[in-house]
């Protein structure tokens, strides 16, 4: 009997490790804001893609580094037409609009509506966005009405780039917060709207931003908050985030509140001096927590 008990556990942990590889291997996301979906009917099993529409963003919330994958379809409505021209506009973080145009797209051979009456599909056109670690915001609409078109996505992780990081302190007065995880102290600088985090760097370098919202006991479940990342007023990117309580991390000095999960993102610095201020967009949200992140093989720059 202990044999055969020994065998099952075996099993179901060989079961959970597969499954766990697949997920970090192939991950289909679900876009939130604007969800409504399409569904294909392919090699007779049916897919799922969301349509894109003029105004209502299509959002992407991952967490790189990965590449993400769009595959979209255009629409037939019509058997007088042969083929359809699309554009599609994206932003990442906030960033500058990116726009992708596909041209003279054919009916698809193989792919049909699960409702017949919407027409025919196009054939599938795709294209990757390389992600970088942290999280990640992308958003996708059409450019205009003229075609309607549904997109369904695909994450595919890829491995880190081995880096050695240091601490690197913001710029005076921020208010240090001292947190306790894993036995260890770790130091972060609290920040909110009204004293956003400010850092000066000296590039071509990166920024490793770990946040954490400040949770009272009564919050509960997942808590959502936005950053934005500005310099001379301008805002270089907008971050959505997603946190809950932490499980392992407390605050040294306050027992009252408690820290939320570490949420990461990158920021891009260019050749020369520049200071970034990191704000809370949220008027109804707690303060946030910042810690910041150099690579050691770029310290020697902030010496110069």
């Amino acid at each position: 009997m202990k044999k055969i008990l020994t065998v099952l556990l075996l099993q179901i942990i060989a079961i959970s490790l597969v499954m766990g590889q697949s997920t970090r291997k192939t991950q289909y996301i679900k876009p939130t804001v604007f969800q409504k979906r399409v569904t294909h009917i392919i090699n007779e099993k049916s897919r799922n893609y969301y349509s894109l529409d003029t105004e209502k963003p299509a959002t992407i919330i991952v967490r790189g580094p990965g590449i993400l994958r769009i595959m979209t379809r255009g629409r037939f409505v019509s058997e007088d037409v042969d083929v359809i021209d699309y554009e599609i506009l994206y932003t990442l973080d906030g960033g500058e609009k990116g726009e992708l145009r596909m041209n003279g797209i054919e009916r698809s051979k193989m792919a049909n509506y699960l409702n017949s009456k919407l027409g025919k599909p196009g054939e599938l056109v795709d294209f990757e966005i390389t992600l970088k670690r942290g999280y990640h915001t992308i958003e996708f609409t059409l450019k205009d009405r003229k075609v309607a078109v549904a997109a369904r996505y695909k994450f595919i992780p890829t491995k880190e780039k081995k880096q050695e990081w240091i601490g690197y302190s913001p710029i005076l007065p921020s208010e240090p917060v001292d947190l306790i995880s894993n036995e260890q102290i770790i130091h972060y600088y609290r920040f909110s709207i009204d004293e956003p985090l400010k850092i000066k760097v000296n590039g071509p370098t990166e920024l490793r931003v770990l946040t954490r919202i400040e949770n009272h006991y009564q919050m509960k479940g997942r808590i959502h908050y936005r950053l934005q990342v500005r310099e001379n007023k301008q805002v270089i990117n907008t971050y959505q985030l997603s946190s809950r309580h932490s499980e392992v991390a407390v605050y040294k000095n306050n027992a009252e509140l408690i820290p939320g999960k570490a949420c990461e993102f990158v920021i891009e610095v260019p050749k020369g001096n520049h200071t970034y201020e990191i704000c809370p967009l949220d008027q109804n949200k707690s303060t946030v927590l910042g810690r910041v992140l150099l690579p050691k093989k770029d310290v020697k720059l902030e010496q110069q």
